[in-house]
């Protein structure tokens, strides 16, 4: 089946707003290690991991096997029945936070992990207010859209939530974006004094934030940002949702969750992607009398069924054998070490920013900072006609996200900086 074929059955059959990347969509049918081909047999270095989802690689043996082991048994029963996996998985991540006595309840999407939290916060401090960061992303359900500073990913602005937005870690195009660390901020945390001030009665559930945004364009605060945003959250009794979807797992190399680059102890973390590694697999992280606080009767079919308990647990296992977090923050170190020159030489890249093997191009008209999404499509299908596959996000569709499978070895890094070396070029000399 080709291409073009599938192509055509796609449309007739899929909604008109499920996004396709490329001029000419392309099947990906087999993986192996960092490496995906496509239907028509082309070969292509994944440095987008099905958006940071293939955390630890394709065709892992140890995951494989423990998939296969568990679907023999038994794929299915539900949390009305014991799970030993589903028991074994939530100890093991429990114990990975700083959150004291923790408990898990697993999802199946971040989506899910998201919304749960949300009924957590607002359960317990009975408010229906949320604080939530500009140009950020929770999910693609009805309450996590309404959450989402993102006008391209809010669909409907229906909600039963009452959301601010505060000022966060986008700086290219933040107001306070000239100012240096410690200014910028001092500067968002008054922003937040005010927009609790000014536009909540006070009371309010919780603030949701990432670490470092996925979907924005993986716009990153300073060190210690959400630490000093925090401190004013505990003088309201307001809780702090982190929202790890993308950040966790040691992707940022420094940290094995995104938080602990900001000093504080979230009262609540959600998870997804990666410790799956493709498996439907989430999850919401809470203190005790936080995770208990619904007084009404709750199930999850398919979160923590036994098929994608056994396949996480093998796959964090893996992670934590092979020390990924290290290799993701060497790795990383690598891959920005060699863009940052070339960043600085094409007026069309506006920074490169990120952590670990998170990290991000911005695209811009040369000599401003107006949005240039075109130029961004441009550098993806230069980048693919070359064998290489990235991801692409921002508020206006001008940014490139790289974000491999944390086992990147430093081999493979080096041919994917060849590949957008050059596609760089050739994109910068077509503008030129």
């Amino acid at each position: 089946m080709t291409h073009e074929e599938l192509l055509a059955r796609h449309r007739r059959v899929m909604p008109s707003w499920l996004a396709l990347y490329y001029d000419q969509p392309i099947s990906i049918v087999r993986g192996e290690g960092r490496h995906v081909w496509d239907a028509e047999g082309n070969k292509y270095l994944d440095f987008f991991g099905g958006i940071l989802t293939t955390m630890t690689g394709y065709d892992v043996p140890e995951v494989v096997e423990a998939i296969q082991e568990q679907a023999a048994k038994m794929l299915h029963t539900s949390t009305l029945y014991l799970i030993e996996p589903m028991i074994e998985l939530a100890e093991k991540i429990a114990g990975l936070t700083d959150i004291p006595d923790a408990k898990v309840f697993f999802t199946t999407s971040g989506s899910e992990a998201n919304d749960a939290a949300v009924l957590l916060a607002t359960s317990y401090r009975q408010s229906n207010q949320m604080l939530a960061m500009r140009n950020s992303y929770h999910g693609r359900s009805f309450t996590t859209m309404a959450l989402t500073g993102n006008r391209a990913w809010s669909a409907s602005s229906l909600s039963g939530l009452s959301v601010s937005y505060v000022h966060g870690g986008y700086r290219l195009r933040s107001p306070y974006g000239h100012l240096p660390d410690t200014a910028y901020t001092e500067a968002c945390v008054q922003d937040l004094r005010d927009v609790i001030t000014m536009t909540t009665s006070g009371d309010v559930a919780a603030m949701i934030a990432e670490p470092i945004q996925g979907v924005g364009g993986f716009a990153t605060p300073p060190d210690g940002f959400f630490g000093a945003m925090k401190e004013v959250l505990d003088e309201y009794g307001i809780l702090f949702i982190s929202d790890e979807v993308q950040t966790g797992w040691g992707r940022t190399g420094e940290n094995f969750w995104g938080y602990q680059a900001h000093d504080l102890v979230p009262d609540i973390i959600t998870f997804a992607k990666g410790v799956g590694n493709g498996l439907s697999m989430g999850g919401v992280v809470a203190r005790p009398e936080l995770m208990d606080c619904l007084t009404a009767n709750s199930i999850s079919t398919f979160g923590g069924n036994p098929l994608s308990c056994a396949g996480a647990l093998a796959n964090l296992d893996y992670l934590l054998d092979h020390d990924l977090q290290q290799n993701s923050l060497k790795v990383g170190n690598q891959l920005m070490t060699a863009l940052g020159p070339v960043v600085e030489s094409q007026p069309w890249l506006a920074e490169i920013r990120g952590k670990g093997l998170m990290l991000a191009l911005e695209t811009v008209v040369p000599g401003g900072l107006e949005p240039a999404p075109e130029s961004a499509s441009a550098l993806m299908e230069a980048t693919r006609k070359r064998g290489l596959l990235i991801g692409k996000g921002g508020l206006y569709g001008n940014v490139l996200r790289m974000a491999p499978p944390l086992s990147l070895t430093e081999a493979e890094a080096e041919a994917g900086l060849q590949i957008l070396v050059e596609s760089i070029e050739e994109v910068g000399g077509e503008l030129a």
